[in-house]
């Protein structure tokens, strides 16, 4: 009976070297596994999230070079795998050679057309272009390719047929979106059932967010059932990014039965050659799809993403300011099971406005972890550089008269910032031989609250992606989880968050952040994460109808706790939307990158201009009619 091998593949972006010599190791391993078939995921040769790397024809001309090798290769066994197809006497819309994002299927050293398909290669159909993905602007879809043919898109979706031990088998061939139709005009899923194909192949590069694979296994599974045949889901693992936004690839590759039920799916981040008898596939006892915590995911993804961009860039120590809060707490637990405590460096930077709390919370901290730990006092720099700005004197050139600049306590606070950041953490990453982290949350980045050049810098945002109520069950997971002793002081975590950047601040009086994160976490979240982004006329009109706490999935009471007026719950939702839309975006352009969890992550996940805040006509209304109330 058929033997199929899912060829979970750690695929690296832009080395088509290093990934066809892992997909011929693959193959001749499947050979000796007895495998008819296997299958790589989708851009397996090139990667997928490459930039303006396509628009490189040495680079293209490579590729195929490389794809040529693995067809060599199908000797004896059929080989299904993607790769960057391109056909040079004809052009893409923006004029430059075109491209098809394309499975190829390889059989005894020669490439096996598609039924209906004007190419030796499946062309991919539904061009993501949304999120991430970018896919309009580089490749040429089978929709576009069918109106230049005068035909329809129907005509050309088709299985392909392979010859193996004497039997025919048809599969219908997909690759990634082409499975996700839902929101398209049309499904080739659906268009390629009617041709009634022996089983289907989906080849994937799909970047981890929470909560997909679930998603995914509700509707492939069901598409396997509708179809009445098995479908195989091979998904690349791995790290790619867009420059500003960084994803983990996690595989989870998986076969569903002609019931539609999950009967293998290979491991999260692991490289693996799975082996499915398709004479058994039917009578295999469905995989127990476990109801594990979102937070040992979103752990498991960190720990990956992190460790693969830091051996991506060869960096092997790492320095975090710690100030006796969460987010440095956390970072410091994450990369010191990461990198070892050995290789991680902790450094306390007090002010006169830091408390002994937090100053002995950060030594215990260190001191838990068995990391390397240093203090460097800050106040003293910290007044040398008010002092020099506040008795330099300041000339107008343009009459020579004299004055000096005044520093207000506000200015204060950012000197203070960008003190621990730009020089200290800067020196003592120089002198240790790495990098300095950035520790802000998503609550922090959505709004702006940090200090451009201050804690806003360092080469990785690790937490960026965390809202805050996330940063803290992270704390509590790997103290439970992954190190199964307290290594988070439960001090650090029952303190009040806050900069202690000022008096205003001070943590033993109760004084913290002006952020209300039970709240302000979910109205952030409403900004950004939903598929209908939320924004001030949403919120309000979910306000009037008492609502708010409903919609954005906080807990009830919030908004009478925090906001006892109309005028008061107006007044925070117009402070926050002012600085998202307005300074944080800045911030936000000159960020470190941010390492995506969640279903939009800041970065080229989310588009923005600086075009300042707006109110609707609409909310302006609703507006009046709630402070006349």
């Amino acid at each position: 009976m058929l033997k199929i091998a899912m060829g979970q593949m750690e695929v690296i972006p832009g080395h088509p070297d290093q990934n066809t010599a892992k997909i011929l190791a693959m193959i001749a391993e499947a050979k000796e596994q007895g495998a008819d078939i296997v299958i790589f995921p989708e851009m397996a040769v090139p990667g997928y999230l490459l930039g303006d790397t396509w628009e490189q024809s040495s680079f293209l001309k490579d590729c195929e070079s490389y794809g040529q090798d693995i067809i060599a290769a199908s000797a004896g066994i059929t080989v299904i795998f993607g790769n960057i197809a391109v056909d040079w006497s004809k052009k893409n819309n923006d004029g430059r050679v075109r491209k098809y994002n394309a499975l190829f299927t390889a059989q005894d050293g020669k490439l096996i057309q598609p039924d209906n398909m004007p190419y030796q290669y499946v062309i991919k159909t539904l061009m993501p272009n949304y999120r991430e993905f970018d896919d309009t602007r580089h490749f040429f879809s089978l929709q576009k390719l069918a109106r230049e043919l005068g035909t329809t898109p129907d005509q050309l979706l088709s299985p392909v047929t392979v010859k193996v031990k004497g039997q025919h088998y048809r599969i219908g061939c997909l690759l990634c979106e082409d499975g996700w139709g839902d929101n398209y005009e049309l499904e080739p899923f659906t268009l390629l059932g009617r041709h009634k194909p022996d089983f289907f192949v989906n080849i994937s590069a799909s970047p981890y967010t929470l909560g997909k694979n679930d998603k995914r296994n509700r509707v492939f599974g069901a598409q396997a059932q509708q179809a009445g045949v098995p479908l195989f889901y091979v998904n690349a693992i791995g790290l790619q990014n867009n420059g500003k936004t960084i994803y983990t690839f996690d595989g989870s590759s998986t076969a569903y039965n002609a019931q539609g039920h999950v009967v293998a799916v290979a491991p999260e981040y692991q490289e693996n050659l799975a082996l499915i008898d398709m004479g058994q596939i039917d009578k295999s006892k469905p995989v127990d799809k476990s109801t594990e915590k979102d937070i040992a995911h979103i752990y498991r993804a960190l720990h990956y993403g992190v460790k693969r961009f830091l051996e991506n860039i060869h960096m092997k120590k790492v320095v975090i300011g710690i100030s006796g809060g969460i987010d440095s707490a956390v970072a410091a637990a994450l990369y010191a099971k990461i990198i070892g405590p050995e290789n991680l460096l902790l450094v306390n930077m007090p002010s006169v406005f830091n408390s002994a709390t937090t100053k002995g919370l950060s030594q215990q901290l260190a001191h838990n972890l068995g990391c390397q730990y240093m203090i460097v006092p800050i106040q003293q720099s910290v007044d040398h550089t008010v002092d020099q700005l506040e008795h330099t004197p300041m000339t107008y050139l343009a009459d020579d008269s004299i004055s000096n600049l005044t520093v207000s306590s506000f200015v204060t606070e950012n000197i203070q910032a960008r003190d621990r950041s730009a020089r200290v953490l800067a020196g003592a990453a120089a002198a240790f031989g790495g990098g300095f982290t950035c520790n802000a949350n998503k609550a922090e980045t959505t709004v702006g609250y940090s200090t451009l050049y201050g804690d806003q810098s360092g080469f990785l945002a690790a937490l960026a992606d965390l809202w805050k109520h996330q940063v803290y069950a992270l704390a509590y997971y790997m103290n439970e989880e992954v190190y199964g002793r307290e290594v988070v002081p439960q001090g650090i975590i029952d303190i009040v968050p806050s900069a202690e950047l000022s008096s205003a601040q001070n943590v033993d009086e109760g004084k913290g952040d002006p952020i209300k994160y039970p709240y302000h976490d979910y109205l952030f979240r409403s900004f950004i994460e939903r598929w209908e982004k939320a924004a001030p006329q949403d919120i309000l009109e979910w306000y009037a109808a008492g609502t708010v706490e409903e919609n954005l999935g906080c807990a009830p009471g919030l908004v009478a706790k925090y906001f006892p007026t109309a005028a008061d719950f107006i007044a925070d939702l117009e402070r926050w939307w002012n600085l998202f839309c307005g300074m944080a975006i800045a911030k936000r352009i000159q960020a470190p990158p941010i390492l995506a969890v969640s279903r939009r992550a800041y970065g080229f996940d989310h588009r923005e201009a600086q075009n300042g805040p707006y109110y609707t006509r609409r909310y302006r209304e609703l507006k009046a009619q709630l402070l006349e109330r």
